[in-house]
């Protein structure tokens, strides 16, 4: 069985997709990741999903995993509900297949603090949408 290894987790303020999403890469080689390999993808993933991106916090992981691309599409809504699109780079193109592919225990590192952040900056009195997609994680 496999152990546990770090992976390096990025981000930077600048890091927003047109729509302000946030962007968060995880590479499992410890390289930085083309985020150019994603951006097709992730806009296919928003024309099909029917959400608000300009106005709804959200996040996405580029994740250079050790066997695939995956591409992990992450929105706030319904109050305080995280949905979850994930899709895999396979031969045959991008999948979107729940049964097949899944958040990775690396990804769950990046979701645990946008939950944070989320309680923090959307889920309180006073939402501030611009405090939501300044605050990131980073590791070294």
């Amino acid at each position: 069985m496999p152990t546990f290894q770090p992976r390096k987790i990025e981000s930077r303020a600048d890091w927003l997709d047109p729509d302000g999403i946030k962007i968060y890469t995880i590479s499992a080689a410890n390289q930085p990741v083309d985020t150019r390999a994603y951006m097709s993808r992730l806009n296919v993933l928003k024309g099909e999903k029917r959400v608000a991106w300009r106005i709804t916090p959200a996040f996405v992981i580029c994740h250079d995993g050790a066997s695939a691309r995956y591409l992990i599409l992450a929105w706030w809504g319904n109050d305080n509900e995280l949905f979850v699109s994930v899709s895999a780079e396979t031969a045959a193109g991008w999948v979107e297949d729940p049964s097949r592919y899944a958040v990775c225990l690396w990804d769950l590192e990046v979701i645990w603090h946008e939950r944070n952040v989320f309680v923090e900056t959307m889920y309180c009195p006073t939402p501030k949408l611009d405090a939501y997609r300044e605050r990131r994680i980073t590791s070294d």
